[in-house]
């Protein structure tokens, strides 16, 4: 392996591991010497990388560094792009956009070589017909994003009719269905809700206080799935 190749895998082993991780880990990942990660780990340190730690101690990639210029094999830049028609062909217009958006930025730093590969139209990715709902996504993403609360007001017959504020923690596409995962405070539990069966939705200036990735763990603790293509619990 080249060595340029080797750092720049170096980086992404460290991109995978969110917390210190020892030399001898990297080193059994890689494939090399714990001697060549601690001179490599100072080349990246010397090239800009924010990494902590020393050795004997670990090390880790504080976020905010691009090992220029950009690679990726011909499989992940497959992936990168049928991952991208997926959505843009799953979402709304918004969330389409900013895929348009990503890929442009990514082809815009491929190298040349690379270039044939991210436009040659290997894969399809069919559309489904989109769901009937008059909620907008990108309200909910952003609600997400800023742990907001939401003020909903189901639409099904045997939902309660007045208005319920819950926590939102993860948008799910299943098939063609939309679904909305959350914490409900009339009840305190969790609640998968079909984006179908919402009739009203307004995003609330207040911030729920729990971590929104801690509850994503106590949620799929409790193995909580949609049922029959409605809000019921499973």
């Amino acid at each position: 392996m080249a060595r340029s190749d080797r750092l720049f895998e170096l980086m992404q082993v460290l991109r995978r591991h969110r917390r210190t991780v020892s030399g001898r880990t990297l080193a059994q990942e890689l494939g090399v010497s714990l001697r060549t990660i601690r001179r490599d780990v100072l080349t990246l340190q010397g090239m800009g990388a924010d990494i902590d730690g020393e050795p004997g101690l670990g090390y880790i990639l504080k976020p905010g560094f691009l090992l220029p210029p950009l690679s990726f094999t011909e499989e992940e830049i497959q992936a990168l792009v049928v991952g991208a028609l997926w959505v843009s062909r799953q979402t709304d217009d918004k969330f389409a956009f900013a895929v348009k958006n990503a890929l442009a930025k990514i082809n815009a730093v491929l190298p040349l070589d690379m270039r044939n590969t991210f436009e040659d139209e290997t894969f399809y990715v069919g559309a489904h017909s989109p769901p009937s709902i008059s909620i907008d996504l990108s309200e909910i993403r952003f609600a997400l994003r800023e742990q907001r609360k939401l003020l909903i007001t189901l639409s099904i017959a045997h939902a309660p009719s007045d208005k319920q504020y819950i926590w939102p923690i993860m948008l799910g596409f299943i098939d063609s269905k939309r679904f909305l995962a959350a914490w409900c405070e009339a009840d305190d539990q969790f609640r998968i809700i079909s984006l179908e069966d919402i009739a009203q939705l307004e995003v609330l200036d207040e911030r729920y206080i729990r971590n929104r990735r801690q509850l994503i763990k106590e949620w799929r603790a409790q193995e909580i799935l949609p049922c029959n293509g409605r809000g019921e619990i499973c």
